[in-house]
């Protein structure tokens, strides 16, 4: 009985987290508040579930000891700043009013709300990676998170090109202001360039699906899937009116032809890379068709104005404004989340102060470190770019040592799958593509794109527990 109530817990657990990675994106990719408040809840159930398997089956799952040296600071950093808090802000006056402190003198958030609120998330985020780095252990677990995933992105993807090609002047469920047109939706994001992020995040993976479905024995029917799901994902990247969107959708293509150019010409015969060439060749003409129909003279237009743009686009000087915050920061910063509350009262003392409602900085470095301090700005850092130096050592270390007597003698119980030696580069990519975009963005600041970036570090953390062929 035991074992049955595991294996319903486990199976519930795994299809509710893929049932969330659907949900994020399409509701409004967790941009209001309500959307942020559904997915906190779905990702609770999931790990609810996920522990409560781990209990009854009486399993310890194995962990990078890394990993949960940094989350477990994350966690204890982000809790003290918020117990600690010194203050809550008041919207409606405009000030903050000071609160009763564990330790008077020992850094707090400057609100005691946002930061709670922005702790639960970070909570369920960071516990969302020791899950998938659980989940990824074995292979058929990691094939059904790859689909949803691609299933995810294709969806959105798809959308966003009826969105386009209707010419809608907003999401299709809303009616548009009268006299009022907007170009910076695209599919269920308000924001252009979120959605863009989103899109090139999922584009690694769906590249890759449709390029293992041609390599292995895969049903018609799926192979056609997973194709379309890819150049869908391709068109819309295309379409999508965020230039810097559309610029690291080049950068990732790039990255994905040096990546998967020489798995192609080793898997296929000279017919096969023929056929292949050809069938590129028809994906041109079927963007290209697409792009006909989906005003992709929108973005063009956009990159033909970046001169101008770029010169007295406010997103710099909010930086400079930034900057000048970090020496008041200090160590643990003002508070997990508190930009939206902090910068306006730096902003107002600066003698030509940014115009607008400054809700996030257009650079997520910036922001973490004015709102975790240099302290858990470091353990972030090692988190992500962490992630990527494990995956990029587990992945050096199976292509020298995966044949041979070496590779038992090191630790290495048998050659990766073609899946797990596929996957891995793609979650690189696409971590690597958003810290770019992070650069000149908020990307890390967006629910549905921090699930998904989540999802790629439980990748990349987990390829060091890769001891099998599954």
């Amino acid at each position: 009985m035991a074992a049955v109530s595991s294996s319903f817990l486990r199976v519930t657990a795994r299809y509710s987290f893929f049932l969330t990675l659907a949900v994020a994106p399409w509701f409004y990719g967790g941009t209001t508040s309500i959307s942020i408040v559904v997915i906190d809840w779905l990702l609770a159930a999931v790990l609810i579930l996920w522990i409560a398997d781990l209990i009854i089956n009486r399993r310890a799952p194995k962990f990078p000891p890394a990993l949960i040296w940094i989350v477990v600071a994350l966690l204890i950093i982000g809790a003290w700043m918020t117990f600690n808090a010194r203050s809550v802000y008041d919207a409606e006056f405009a000030t903050f009013m000071r609160l009763d402190r564990l330790v008077p003198r020992a850094p707090g958030s400057v609100d005691y709300a946002i930061s709670a609120a922005w702790m639960i998330r970070a909570a369920l985020l960071l516990l969302s990676i020791l899950f998938v780095v659980d989940l990824a252990r074995e292979g058929k677990y990691l094939l059904q998170l790859w689909g949803a995933i691609a299933l995810a992105g294709g969806s959105i993807a798809l959308f966003g090109l009826l969105e386009k090609a209707s010419g809608a002047k907003a999401l299709f469920w809303q009616t548009p202001i009268m006299g009022l047109s907007s170009s910076t939706f695209f599919a269920s994001y308000y924001y252009h360039a979120n959605a863009g992020a989103f899109l090139n995040l999922v584009l690694p993976f769906t590249a890759g699906l449709a390029l293992r479905a041609f390599g292995t024995e895969t049903k018609p029917l799926l192979r056609a899937t997973w194709l379309t799901m890819f150049l869908v994902n391709v068109a819309a990247i295309a379409a999508n009116t965020s230039k810097m969107a559309q610029l690291i959708g080049i950068l990732i293509f790039i990255a994905l032809m040096w990546q998967l150019g020489p798995k192609i010409a080793r898997r296929f015969s000279r017919s096969e890379r023929n056929v292949a060439l050809g069938g590129a060749a028809a994906i041109l003409l079927v963007i290209g068709a697409i792009a006909a129909t989906t005003h992709l003279d929108q973005p063009v237009q956009r990159w033909k104005k970046i001169g101008e743009q770029i010169s007295v686009d406010a997103r710099w000087s909010a930086s400079g404004v930034a900057l000048r915050t970090l020496p008041d920061a200090g160590l643990m910063g003002f508070g997990p989340g508190t930009f939206r509350v902090i910068f306006p009262s730096y902003n107002k003392s600066e003698s030509k102060p940014v115009t607008g409602q400054w809700r996030f900085l257009h650079q997520d470095y910036l922001e973490t470190v004015m709102e975790w301090g240099w302290v858990g700005s470091f353990c972030w850092a090692a988190l992500f770019f962490g992630g990527v130096i494990a995956a990029v050592f587990a992945l050096r270390k199976q292509n020298k040592y995966r044949k041979g007597p070496k590779a038992e003698a090191r630790g290495l119980k048998g050659e990766w799958s073609w899946r797990r030696r596929l996957i891995l580069p793609m979650a690189m990519i696409a971590l690597s593509g958003v810290a770019i975009h992070a650069l000149v963005d908020f990307p890390l600041q967006i629910m549905s794109i921090q699930l998904y970036v989540a999802t790629c570090l439980g990748l990349c953390w987990s390829s060091l527990r890769w001891n099998n062929a599954s």
